[in-house]
């Protein structure tokens, strides 16, 4: 049995007592029967509680007399009761309880408020902690000067002339019926008689032969037998009589003559422009009539003929163009090569839509320099250099990734073109200047390629130099379809050095069907004078380049943290 003392000791004690006798064994044998024997008496003295009936005398620390916590069974309440009646004297518990009362508090409008301030700094956390002065006080700030050149632009095409319309025109075709009366002659004349080829040169018509006279035979009974029968005689009908000749019969008929009348038609059948006359019967009720006194049946009487004819109207899509703020006549030139010219035209150069309005820029002084426990404020001049600067080294790195040692050539364009239709609704050359379509699926299912396609998203994001147009596809001189040929390059800044160091080389882009986007030799690029081009399209994507994200990171995970605890609050 388990003394009483390891009982009162606990589980743990119980533990360390039974650890004690194994240590001590200095064999494995002896620690396995000690632990034999040690479950032989456990397994006894379980089978003896098992077997035993309850007796309060063998609960541990139990004296027969129950404690005065006995008395909650019956009053569960008075536990409650009592703790409170105690928790105003707890040292513990009025701890805790002052702790509550002197935490901070905040109204629920208060944190909303916190919370849209929070979020409106983040937006341009800059422009809240720019110019402020070591005493706390907004410093003064002097706007920035404005870039050297225009933003973004690009050339947008509309034409003049002519637009070709398909349109139906009919007329009527009828059929005329007459009667008359002719004369049949007919003539016999034996085979071999020289007779016959006047006959034949006469007009007259071979219709039938028959026996010749019987030149020798017998008779039997009643029935006569030509044992040698003469030349068979062939049988003529002439339209008129033969001179010199006497005609076995002569005999008259009628005869029905038909023709269709076509001559409404004419003018449309002699036009080039007409093509693919369709007729469709329009009178065939009824279909025998008399005519002449005498019936004639034919299936129809009259047709109705329809011509698929095309006509030139005047035809323009500038008037958005020329009436949008900014957008210039660059040129105008004529899409065809046909005189005179049906359709133009025209180039202007539009300035790119602004999605949202940039914000003026500053700089503020304010700026603190402090040393030795002395301050002072240190006042900035705008350096309007540095962008330039900053471009002409990314032409250079540019330049040394670009370079094709092959054709020892810089800045390397790929020829692309998009077909649109001229005064059409589809148009597969939308690009810098509309907004990206979301939907490209529904354009290749309209009839835009997959590569006009590409050519749209990258002439919007200012990739692709426009060279120019030629038609592909004309009819009287009009031009229908055109494709827009572009040179795309590898970067913006690519093709604004394309764009304008051609200008500076008096080197313009070829004929649209044969230009091929060759790059600069390395002698033109050294002749080009970067300090003379516009770059201010560039000028924005190097400053969004250069503000790091960490703060605005830092400002939206505090933002975060500050929801985070307030929804916390609210449950």
């Amino acid at each position: 049995m388990i003394p009483q003392a390891l009982r009162s000791a606990g589980f743990g004690a119980l533990l360390l007592a039974l650890a004690a006798p194994l240590a001590a064994q200095s064999t494995t044998d002896a620690a396995r029967a000690e632990g034999k024997a040690f479950g032989r008496d456990r397994a006894a003295a379980a089978q003896a509680a098992a077997t035993t009936a309850p007796d309060a005398r063998r609960v541990p620390n139990f004296g027969g007399t129950p404690s005065a916590s006995s008395s909650y069974f019956d009053d569960p309440e008075r536990m409650s009761r009592e703790a409170a009646s105690q928790a105003s004297s707890h040292a513990g518990y009025e701890a805790m309880r002052s702790s509550i009362d002197r935490r901070a508090r905040f109204a629920r409008v208060d944190l909303d408020a916190t919370i849209a301030r929070a979020k409106l700094i983040g937006t341009d956390p800059l422009a809240y902690t720019s110019g402020m002065g070591v005493g706390g006080t907004e410093g003064r700030c002097v706007p920035l000067p404005p870039g050297s050149g225009s933003g973004a632009r690009y050339k947008a095409t509309c034409n003049v002339g002519y637009a070709v319309e398909s349109a139906r025109q009919s007329c009527q075709v009828t059929l005329q019926a007459s009667v008359h009366m002719v004369s049949d002659y007919r003539y016999d004349c034996p085979r071999g008689d020289p007779d016959c080829a006047g006959l034949t040169l006469a007009g007259c018509t071979l219709t039938g032969t028959h026996p010749g006279r019987c030149l020798q035979g017998y008779r039997d009974g009643n029935r006569f037998v030509c044992t040698e029968p003469g030349e068979p005689i062939a049988e003529y009908t002439c339209p008129a009589a033969i001179s010199g000749l006497t005609p076995l019969s002569v005999t008259t008929r009628q005869i029905v003559d038909t023709a269709r009348d076509e001559s409404p038609c004419a003018a449309l059948a002699a036009d080039t422009n007409c093509t693919a006359p369709t007729e469709t019967c329009t009178d065939s009720d009824p279909v025998t009539r008399i005519i002449g006194g005498a019936s004639v049946t034919q299936p129809c009487w009259a047709w109705r003929r329809d011509y698929l004819c095309n006509c030139l109207t005047p035809a323009q899509d500038c008037s958005a163009l020329a009436a949008t703020p900014g957008c210039t006549l660059e040129r105008e030139y004529c899409l065809t090569d046909e005189q005179p010219c049906r359709t133009t035209e025209r180039v202007y150069d539009c300035p790119v839509p602004e999605g949202q309005a940039s914000a003026n820029q500053f700089i503020c002084d304010g700026d603190v320099y402090c040393i030795d426990g002395s301050c002072e404020t240190i006042r900035r001049e705008a350096n309007d250099e540095f962008k330039d600067a900053a471009v002409a080294l990314n032409a250079l790195a540019q330049a040394r990734r670009e370079f094709d040692p092959d054709s020892l050539t810089l800045f390397r364009g790929t020829r692309n073109s998009c077909a649109s239709k001229v005064f059409g609704v589809l148009n597969c050359c939308r690009g810098k200047g509309f907004p990206l379509i979301p939907g490209i699926q529904l354009l290749v299912a309209l009839g835009c390629s997959r590569e006009e396609m590409l050519l749209h998203q990258r002439d919007a994001q200012g990739l692709c130099a426009y060279v120019g147009t030629y038609c592909a596809s004309s009819v009287l001189g009009v031009c229908l379809t055109k494709r827009k040929v572009y040179c795309c390059f590898e970067s913006k800044l690519a093709r604004i050095l394309q764009e304008q160091g051609r200008k500076q080389l008096g080197k313009p882009w070829g004929n649209p069907k044969t230009e091929q986007c060759l790059g600069f030799t390395i002698d033109e690029f050294a002749r080009l004078d970067l300090s003379q081009m516009d770059f201010s399209e560039v000028y924005a994507e190097f400053t969004d380049a250069a503000r790091l994200p960490d703060e605005l990171q830092a400002v939206t995970d505090i933002q975060q943290k500050i929801e985070d605890y307030y929804a916390r609050a609210r449950h």
